[in-house]
């Protein structure tokens, strides 16, 4: 069996390093839209309101569901 070492689980999961970096800053942006969301002390159904996108919608990105959400989306 090889081992190989990554930097990060998004090296370890994409094909390549430009792919590892997209998947890096879509996960950093949803953090941030969270952590924003947490301080304004909004509930998801408001949020979704303000974003003109379903609640379900909301719910996927701040599970952190980075496949249902472009760079172009966040």
């Amino acid at each position: 069996m090889n081992s190989r070492t990554c930097a990060s689980v998004f090296d370890a999961i994409a094909d390549t390093p430009h792919q590892a970096a997209n998947l890096r800053l879509r996960a950093e942006f949803m953090q941030r839209i969270e952590r924003w969301i947490e301080r304004k002390g909004w509930w998801r159904r408001e949020v979704a309101e303000r974003c003109g996108i379903t609640q379900p919608r909301m719910n996927d990105l701040l599970c952190g569901r980075l496949s249902r959400f472009s760079l172009d989306a966040l």
